[in-house]
């Protein structure tokens, strides 16, 4: 039963997406073929067969303005005229009266089966000692007269069957190079198709330095492999990401943790009095606190660099959004005899998620302030610059250096000067998955003229709906 219901798979040729493109390329061409060998048809053997219809109706109406001028008489005369005059027989009349005697004409009888005044239709007759197919015209005249004009269509049907082969002829050579050229098509698609083919192939093997070769003809099968590369490259970037984010999660965090083990098996066995016992466990309790801080900071830049928190993405003023995070940290500047200024706009409308915005901005006014010494500025401001929103937070700290800038956004980092002070180096690079989340870029860059020494300035910039 299983067998008898299975179906075998289709031949490999219908597996191609090179031969099914040049399949169709093949079928268009033939249908664009078949459509210009049908408007010669029409434009060579159509005009004929107008130009007969125009010439039988032309030749009927000055025969019947002949009748009406001068009578029965006249019309003979002027059909045997155009007879003596028709050197190669191609004219067909015929004249009868009420009677159905034949008064003039070159057809022996009237034909059988001629519908009423006005009919046209095809026939065969016999004229002149031949049978040939003719295209009549019928009218009726005044006194029972009936009149018969037509044309000899023989010629027109032997060019009709020339006409009809030479057509075949052509059809068959359309085929012929449809399919050479389908055959050209499909073999281009498929050696353009080959270096992404190959690429892919080498990095699903574990090779992931493989990128696609990109020319210089900038096509779409160019366009793609440079947005294959592109994703490689973030591909490569958020592996190299991951394997530092566990070599600093296996370096920083085993000491935080040895620390809390070492002081509860310290408090457990040395502890003389419940006050020393509770304090070395609230210790302990505070650095495992700092350990899940840490793994909820690496959660956020993970959903961020993910794309998880688009869904909470909504329309919001940033402008509001800095003042309430200038307002919690003002307070804290003057704490530590700092001043804190702002320059904000009333109002920056903007599409993202506030929550993700509101913690990127206290990352960096937390580190702003821990950094700026008593008596240093801490600035917050932010613009509307050419369609996009910049957030900036300036500090009269010791600034980084260029080297720590570079390194500055990655996790886990920590500059030579902030050794010594509580964090976790993460800070700055959840600012980084924000903005990405949101299309910008992070900027390090030194503090405007008036932070000394020589201060730091960190810009957020995202583009604006």
């Amino acid at each position: 039963m299983s067998e008898r219901l299975a179906r075998p798979p289709p031949p490999r040729l219908l597996q191609s997406a090179a031969f099914r493109f040049a399949l169709l390329f093949m079928v268009i061409f033939s249908v664009a073929a078949g459509l210009l060998v049908a408007v010669l048809w029409w434009g060579t053997a159509g005009a004929i067969d107008r130009q007969t219809v125009a010439a039988i109706r032309a030749d009927t109406l000055a025969l019947m303005d002949r009748h009406r001028d001068a009578g029965p008489l006249g019309l003979v005369e002027s059909i045997e005229d155009r007879m003596a005059q028709d050197a190669e027989a191609v004219t067909i009349y015929l004249l009868v009266d009420s009677d159905g005697r034949k008064l003039a004409g070159n057809l022996e009888h009237w034909p059988a089966g001629i519908a009423g005044d006005g009919t046209w239709f095809r026939t065969e007759l016999h004229h002149d000692g031949a049978t040939s197919e003719a295209r009549i015209h019928r009218r009726d005249l005044p006194g029972g007269l009936r009149l018969l004009v037509g044309r000899d269509e023989s010629e027109r049907t032997q060019l009709d069957i020339v006409m009809a082969e030479g057509m075949a002829w052509s059809l068959g050579a359309i085929l012929m190079v449809g399919a050479i050229g389908a055959s050209l098509v499909r073999n281009a698609l498929q050696r353009r198709m080959a270096p992404a083919m190959l690429t892919a192939q080498g990095i699903a093997a574990g090779d992931l330095a493989r990128r696609v070769p990109v020319s210089l003809r900038h096509d779409e099968f160019d366009q793609l492999g440079a947005t294959m590369n592109a994703m490689l490259d973030r591909i490569e970037a958020l592996m190299s990401g991951v394997r530092s984010v566990s070599d600093a999660i296996a370096h920083d965090l085993r000491t935080p943790i040895a620390r809390a083990r070492g002081k509860l098996e310290e408090a457990l066995a040395a502890a003389r009095s419940e006050e020393r016992l509770r304090a070395a466990v609230e210790e302990g309790i505070a650095d495992l606190d700092n350990i899940s801080r840490i793994f909820q900071a690496l959660l956020r830049i993970a959903e961020a660099e993910a794309g998880a928190r688009r869904a909470a993405f909504a329309p919001l003023d940033l402008s509001a959004v800095l003042s309430d995070a200038a307002e919690f940290y003002e307070a804290m500047a003057e704490a530590r005899n700092q001043h804190f200024e702002t320059s904000l706009p009333e109002q920056l409308d903007l599409v993202g998620d506030r929550d993700l915005l509101l913690q990127a901005v206290a990352n960096l006014l937390d580190n702003a302030i821990k950094f700026t010494p008593p008596g240093g500025v801490v600035r917050l401001s932010a613009r509307c610059d050419a369609g996009v929103a910049e957030i900036a937070v300036e500090d009269s700290g010791p600034g980084l250096s260029p080297s720590d800038r570079e390194r500055a956004l990655d996790r886990f980092f920590r500059a030579d000067v902030s050794r010594n002070t509580p964090g976790s180096g993460l800070g700055l690079s959840l600012v980084r998955a924000v903005a990405q989340l949101h299309g910008g870029e992070v900027r390090l860059e030194d503090a405007q003229p008036g932070f000394t020494p020589p201060g730091l300035r960190v810009s957020l910039r995202m583009p604006l709906p």
